[in-house]
């Protein structure tokens, strides 16, 4: 992608250390986006609040794990609350915190491990907006079915955007193009983390919950995505 393509774009940059926060947004900057520095968690949510209802907020999320006032766990936590198509990557040196940043008791999108390259940075922010915006927004169906929008990363119920993560919309996928397949835990993190990045069985509980709970939230009589006791989940749609 070249630069013209980001032109506009803002990414948000919450880190307290001033010398990382300013070397990725030169980087970021060199590839065309916009940027804006928060150095303490207190001034994050508040930020965001004037900008985002005018649709003049960021277009992604650049945090910090480990923040002076509310940290970047908590701040995740209330962004995917509050706006919930906002992408979040983290930024952390405590692999520990892997499951917790992708679970969907958090949502984050992507994380970065410090110490990081700024190379890398800029293409993992690339490839999160490459999915979170890609394509020209309009759905390829609507109506009573659960469509997916591939090149726009949405998944719609009637008409009605569920809101998913990339994580979430591949989990969906990868099951609704073998309804009634049986996919083991195994299997649906190989699909969802093609890094082969190491995460727990319950991460994918987690996340299969949270997708779950915006299915629901259309339908509520419905359940489409079924566990099978013991061996994993399957999507099944109403017969």
């Amino acid at each position: 992608m070249t630069a013209q393509e980001h032109e506009g774009q803002q990414v948000l940059i919450v880190e307290d250390e001033p010398k990382i926060a300013r070397l990725v947004a030169d980087y970021l900057e060199g590839s065309g986006f916009a940027t804006h520095h928060l150095d303490h968690g207190d001034g994050v949510l508040p930020w965001l609040a004037t900008g985002r209802p005018a649709d003049q907020g960021p277009a992604l999320v650049l945090l910090d794990l480990m923040l002076p006032g509310t940290d970047g766990l908590t701040l995740c936590r209330e962004i995917r609350q509050r706006w919930p198509a906002l992408p979040v990557i983290m930024l952390t040196a405590r692999v520990e915190e892997v499951d917790r940043l992708l679970g969907l008791e958090l949502g984050a999108d992507d994380y970065i491990c410090k110490p990081f390259s700024p190379r890398e940075v800029v293409a993992r922010v690339k490839a999160v907006l490459r999915r979170t915006q890609g394509g020209d927004g309009t759905a390829r169906g609507a109506g009573s079915d659960l469509v997916l929008d591939d090149e726009g990363w949405r998944a719609l119920a009637d008409g009605r955007d569920l809101g998913l993560t990339a994580v979430e919309f591949q989990l969906l996928k990868v099951m609704m193009h073998a309804p009634g397949r049986i996919f083991s835990r195994d299997q649906l993190m190989d699909h969802m983390y093609r890094d082969h990045r190491i995460v727990s069985e319950r991460t994918v509980d987690s996340h299969v919950k949270k997708l779950r709970r915006k299915i629901g939230e259309i339908w509520p009589e419905r359940e489409v995505i079924r566990s099978v006791y013991g061996v994993g989940y399957k999507y099944q749609p109403e017969e």
